[in-house]
């Protein structure tokens, strides 16, 4: 059977209307429809869930039904329901009031309510619970923008086994920007809940990337996450166009008939054209007055062109919305009184919506496109322009904060707040030669064909219908519940048993201070029972000093191992050390650490019997992985012909001699203590060591996720003590 593919968005793909006959049913043509709608699933149509632009108490329960049917047969969607209540809180409020401003870093814009936030939550909660309605275990799910950050989570929570991709599709910001926000943890915790992140540009998942290692604590490889039990990829994703339908219309009538009147209007004067929502994010003042500086610097252009401004009314019951329309009515009207003449008017201004015919006359009439805003996600209005340029010709003038920019070199790219930078840039496209602007359009337009929307919402799925295969290669088989049962039934049967145990990582979490990770009491209790199993001897095999374990586990009377196998002690409380080499190595990798500590704000060094460690858990990440890399090189040609290892831990470098590893932790004890059963459990590239030692029958875990030799995977620390404690009441 074709597994189920579902498209989740806060919009559906039809919008709910009340027409004077009744409901109907209108297909948005905007780009997420188009993309989606091209994907090919097979003979199974996929299932879009989503509101459906009509508030649930403005539907009577007859109509309610009528709804859910006609969205079910004829557009194959099921609709969630949202109040008016909620379009206040959650749509208004959290989403356009908190996350659009900052996510378009405008912090000052940007507001805080924790009645909001709860209702974020809620609706995504309530979208969930329709989805798992609707939802198979083996499900591929596309959960789109910044309404539903959350869901990836709750998704992952109760279907482990769908596929989930995640696509944003406005800017996300900076660390600096994103830490402002007080839900920062939890959104990010969401977004993680998928396989797949998918953002418009490389910056942007820089950023992404950069705040869940600064406020998680993940690190990554290559775009590689490794959160939880789970490996979660973020790739770049530019968002195209549907290419066919803005390249083909002009042989559509009606726009032949308005670009014949677009023509007779502006003929013989250069047209630049700007096409916005209104929306702070966009510029459109800046831009105005940078048209103003362009007539002020150049009379001569007065008369010959004509700036026509085209702005979409949105949010009109806003304050900060209305107080923008003002300045842009205000500043349209100074410029045009002060340079108006008989037969010309500067700027021509309409606020209203455009539709496709007229949009696309113009664009094909229009000698200049002028996008210039402050901050976006991509901007496709770029390359609809582009797409309706049969004729090769054309100039396209560009904001560099846009994400199309980094696909659109060919254009003019403008600082969008330097006025100077945009007149001047106005000023060239008007005299951009008609060889250059077929050079450079011919370039974009190539590329804009091949990248199109369809090839956008494919591309995606195929990444992510691609990630469980990654996974596998990443990570070990789950420790599931029926492994957990199999062990279990090994471990009662078994009359002896060795239990090596890591600790930092393993039985508690790692801490920003070493001395942080001092066992709880319900963690010694714990050790206590376990060790008290008969036919149990449990070891703890960790990287700490002795005088840790000593001061820590003393009294417990475990088998222990410090400082990765230099130091063992016995059943008898008496400490063993490694056969090693003389520690004069130290003098010459000593003042190397320290150096690199003094360079690394938050970094030290710390001194082991055996070995010299360099820890990084408190640095800033950006600078102490270029830090890392740089010390990894310098130590490794040092101690090429010293037989010391050079070891990464868990944000820790840490120089050893090289026979001394967890591995002779596991030796020496299997040769000391007779066992019928060997269970290991251990986080980082340390315990790897302990894995490799082991003998073929143990049982083998690792914690997290990394590539490892272990046999089985379990998710963190607190998983680790449940386990744990199952095995202890099953031989008690």
């Amino acid at each position: 059977m074709e597994k189920q593919t579902i498209f989740v968005s806060n919009r559906l793909a039809v919008r709910g209307d009340r027409a004077a006959e009744g409901l109907t049913f209108i297909p948005s043509v905007g780009g997420l429809a188009t993309g989606l709608s091209s994907v090919s699933t097979g003979a199974r149509p996929p299932l879009w869930v989503g509101w459906s632009g009509l508030a649930e108490e403005d539907l009577s329960s007859d109509e309610q039904d009528r709804v859910r049917r006609e969205l079910r047969a004829k557009h194959s969607a099921v609709a969630v329901p949202v109040s008016r209540h909620d379009l206040e809180l959650f749509y208004s409020g959290f989403c356009n009031d908190t996350i659009w401003p900052l996510f378009h870093y405008f912090p000052t814009y940007t507001e805080y309510l924790p009645e909001t936030w709860e209702a974020y939550r809620d609706v995504n909660q309530r979208f969930f619970e329709v989805l798992a309605a609707e939802m198979e275990p083996d499900a591929t799910v596309w959960v789109h923008d910044y309404q539903l950050m959350l869901l990836p989570g709750l998704i992952r929570e109760h279907f482990p086994d769908a596929e989930t991709g995640f696509f944003l599709h406005i800017p996300f910001p900076s660390f600096e920007m994103f830490r402002l926000l007080p839900a920062r943890e939890e959104i990010l915790q969401g977004l993680l809940g998928a396989d797949l992140v998918g953002f418009h540009t490389y910056d942007y998942a820089r950023h992404f990337l950069s705040s869940v290692r600064r406020l998680l604590g993940h690190d990554h490889s290559m775009g590689m996450i490794r959160a939880s039990n789970r490996v979660v990829k973020v790739d770049v994703f530019p968002m195209g166009i549907d290419w066919e339908r803005f390249s083909g219309a002009e042989s559509l009538p009606e726009v032949q008939a308005v670009q014949e009147t677009v023509a007779s209007q502006y003929g013989g004067r250069k047209l630049i054209l700007s096409v916005d929502r209104l929306d702070y994010s966009k510029g459109i003042p800046t831009r105005i007055c940078a048209f103003r500086r362009l007539l002020e610097r150049h009379p001569e252009r007065a008369g010959t062109v004509v700036l026509l401004i085209i702005v979409s009314p949105s949010r009109e019951s806003v304050p900060r919305y209305m107080e923008l329309k003002r300045e842009v009515d205000e500043l349209v009207s100074d410029i045009n009184g002060r340079w108006s003449a008989l037969d010309w008017n500067p700027i021509h201004y309409q606020y209203q919506t455009a539709g496709f015919q007229e949009l696309n006359a113009l664009y094909r009439q229009a000698d200049v496109l002028l996008v210039t805003p402050l901050r976006d996600g991509m901007n496709l209005i770029a390359k609809e322009y582009i797409a309706a340029r049969n004729d090769g010709q054309g100039v396209l003038v560009l904001s560099e904060t846009a994400g199309a920019a980094r696909e659109l070199s060919e254009a003019i790219q403008v600082n969008p707040s330097d006025l100077d930078e945009i007149a001047d840039a106005m000023d060239a496209a008007l005299d951009q030669t008609p060889e250059l602007q077929a050079r450079n359009m011919g370039a974009m337009r190539d590329r804009v064909r091949r990248f199109t929307v369809q090839y956008w919402a494919q591309d995606f799925l195929e990444k992510l219908q691609g990630m469980r295969a990654i996974q596998a290669t990443q990570q070990a088989r789950p420790l599931d519940a029926a492994a957990k049962a199999e062990v279990e039934q090994r471990w009662r049967a078994a009359s002896k048993i060795l239990l090596f145990l890591d600790y930092d990582g393993t039985l508690v979490q790692l801490q920003r201070h070493p001395d942080d990770a001092r066992p709880d009491e319900p963690l010694l209790e714990l050790l206590h029972s376990l060790n008290g199993l008969e036919g149990v001897s449990l070891v703890l095999a960790s990287g700490r000093d002795r005088s840790n374990l000593e001061r820590w586990f003393g009294a417990e009377h475990l088998l222990l191992g410090a400082g990765h196998g230099a130091w063992i002690r016995e059943e008898d409380g008496n400490w063993h050390a490694a056969s090693v080499q003389s520690p004069d190595w130290k003098d010459a990798i000593r003042p190397i650490l320290q150096r690199m500590v003094d360079r690394t704000p938050g970094a030290s060094m710390e001194e082991k019997d055996f070995s010299l460690a360099w820890h990084y858990r408190n640095s800033e990440p950006e600078l102490a992985t270029v830090r890392m890399a740089e010390l990894r090189e310098t130590l490794i040609t040092l101690t090429n012909n010293l037989e010391l290892s050079v070891l990464d831990g868990n944000r820790v470098l840490e120089v050893k001699p090289a026979h001394v590893h967890k591995g002779r932790i596991v030796h020496h004890f299997l040769e000391h203590i007779p066992s019928d059963m060997v269970v290991a459990i251990g986080d980082d590239a340390t315990d790897e060591y302990m894995f490799q030692a082991l003998p073929p029958q143990a049982i083998s875990i690792k914690v997290g996720v990394g590539t490892t030799v272990a046999e089985y995977s379990i998710p963190g620390v607190e998983q680790v003590r449940q386990f744990l404690h199952a095995l202890c009441e099953s031989r008690c």
